[in-house]
């Protein structure tokens, strides 16, 4: 996957950031601890402005929040938990999991946007409890940006600053992101077989 990464970005300059971020939150094994990073190393390298990696990277990680959000918005609690009880066994959710994503926005409402935004495993999701909650649009995007601006900013000035080490990082980096994506498609896994057999117990 870092190849893949890095040759899109090579292909794509910022908008290929802006589209790896995107997908970054729309589809959770590519994350944005890969992405940015190596979005740095090329702008250390001459590719693109240092600016223009956080920009488009901040506009990606927006843009793929808010589709998120709006799910959220146009489904509706009601509907996300009929949607749930005909398909939640494969999407590994349960209407238990709708409650807690609701209390827990509801205890720490516009914090849970903003410092979301930097938790790995919560960035993607935390945008649809704010949809369903009916929080204002123009409030959620300026969570969000702020909060995918900082995270963003961060992992782009790591891979900046390491820019001498890139052929180290990227030793490094290579056989770790394979072992992550395979974690996250375990994760899946593992909780499928256990609403399977959660369903044939009585």
């Amino acid at each position: 996957m870092f190849d893949l990464i890095s040759g899109w970005i090579e292909a794509g300059g910022a908008a290929g950031v802006f589209a790896l971020m995107l997908l970054e939150n729309a589809f959770p094994p590519i994350p944005s601890e890969l992405v940015m990073p190596l979005a740095g190393f090329k702008a250390a390298q001459g590719l693109m402005p240092l600016w223009l990696v956080v920009l488009a990277g901040t506009a990606g990680a927006t843009a793929g929040a808010y589709l998120w959000y709006w799910i959220g918005s146009a489904i509706g609690a009601d509907r996300l938990r009929r949607l749930v009880q005909r398909h939640g066994l494969w999407l590994t959710i349960s209407e238990e999991d709708i409650d807690r994503a609701l209390g827990w926005f509801d205890r720490h409402g516009e914090a849970a946007i903003f410092f979301g935004r930097m938790i790995p495993g919560v960035r993607t999701f935390i945008s649809v409890p704010a949809g369903l909650a009916g929080m204002p649009k123009g409030r959620f995007l300026v969570l969000t940006a702020l909060g995918s601006a900082i995270w963003t900013a961060l992992l782009t000035a790591a891979g900046y600053i390491l820019e001498a080490q890139y052929d180290l990082v990227k030793d490094w980096l290579n056989p770790v992101t394979s072992v992550i994506v395979a974690g996250m498609v375990g994760l899946y896994l593992w909780r499928l077989a256990r609403a399977l057999l959660r369903r044939r117990l009585p």
